[in-house]
């Protein structure tokens, strides 16, 4: 697959010097509102826009020394995207936060005021786009879906901009995505999702991706909970089959889990040999810092992520050791490396 001269030159800003992507992700909205009120122990309504771009201000203002880029969004990033440090790259959300909750099938919607040429506009590198996914949803809701991302993938070549796709399964049904039943269906969700979005007419150039497996379900591993819905063989088998289904460079999200749950997921990334590209990592670094901004202010949180962020995310970077670069898995040659005649 070809890249265009415009996407190459974006994804080496992107990416580190091993052509991994190690980035931060700091584009959360609803819920980072939600758990700032939590915090303070006020009405959603109280935290306002000004806070919310503080908290992001901070976070790519001392995590992005340490990753080669950070995702944040143009409602309450565009600040943080100024901050953050030269050496990282730029990612931008385009999608609403949330979804449509008002009908079955968790449809996504775009933010109104933002176009692919506006964030083009605004310095980034790549779109961004978050859309919940599962194969096994009405064939007609996913059809939605998948003309959704046409539309995008179309936008975002006319610009030569990359498109990161992140999907991320849920239970058609209503059950509880972290619960044992979830855990054993999960990763038919995602590699099933991973060979759809791999399909050329998507022009998805990133897949940012779920781990198969959920790590607490993995009996044996280092944040084994006791309930088992996998040996750590059959967990391996699953990240090398969803791997293999993948036509596209794939990197993998957090999802909200703790740094100890991502870092064994990671590290049974690589200890399967599967052939992703590094991470879009956020509130695994972060999210403890929540409290810490929420009742003592910015000055706390920038000690705070000082201290306790940079370790999180180093440890995610010690763990993406076995990543590959995206351009091997694409078959083409490192930016500035001539292929052989």
């Amino acid at each position: 697959m070809k890249l265009s001269e415009g996407k190459l030159k974006r994804m080496h800003a992107l990416s580190n010097e091993r052509g991994i992507i190690a980035a931060a992700a700091m584009d959360q909205r609803g819920s980072l509102q939600k758990s700032l009120a939590a915090g303070r122990g006020v009405d959603v309504k109280e935290i306002t826009p000004e806070m919310m771009s503080e908290f992001k201000v901070a976070v790519s203002k001392v995590l992005t020394p340490h990753a080669s880029a950070i995702l944040l969004d143009p409602e309450f990033g565009l600040e943080a995207a100024r901050a953050r440090s030269k050496n990282a790259g730029l990612l931008l959300a385009y999608e609403l936060s949330g979804y449509d909750n008002t009908r079955p099938g968790r449809l996504p919607d775009l933010l109104p005021h933002v176009s692919v040429k506006r964030i083009v506009d605004w310095g980034a590198d790549a779109v961004k786009i978050l859309i919940y996914y599962t194969p096994y949803e009405e064939a007609s809701v996913n059809d939605i879906k998948h003309a959704f991302i046409e539309r995008i993938g179309a936008e975002c070549a006319t610009y030569a901009i990359p498109f990161f796709l992140e999907f991320v399964g849920y239970d058609s049904k209503g059950g509880d995505e972290k619960g044992g039943e979830y855990a054993k269906a999960k990763p038919e969700i995602v590699k099933r999702s991973m060979e759809e979005f791999s399909k050329p007419q998507y022009m998805v150039d990133v897949l940012k991706v779920e781990v198969p497996i959920n790590a607490e379900y993995v009996e044996g591993s280092s944040v084994y909970k006791g309930q088992k819905a996998y040996s750590r063989e059959e967990a391996l088998k699953h990240f090398r089959e969803a791997a293999a289904l993948a036509a596209k460079p794939f990197i993998y999200l957090s999802a909200g889990v703790s740094n100890a749950v991502f870092t064994e997921s990671l590290k049974m990334a690589g200890d399967a040999g599967t052939d992703y590209s590094g991470v879009l990592c956020g509130r695994a670094t972060w999210k403890e810092g929540i409290p810490v901004y929420a009742k003592q202010g910015v000055k706390a949180l920038e000690d705070w992520l000082q201290r306790e962020g940079v370790k999180n995310i180093n440890a995610v970077n010690e763990a993406i050791r076995s990543a590959t670069p995206w351009h091997a898995k694409l078959g083409i040659p490192a930016p500035g490396v001539q292929a052989p005649a």
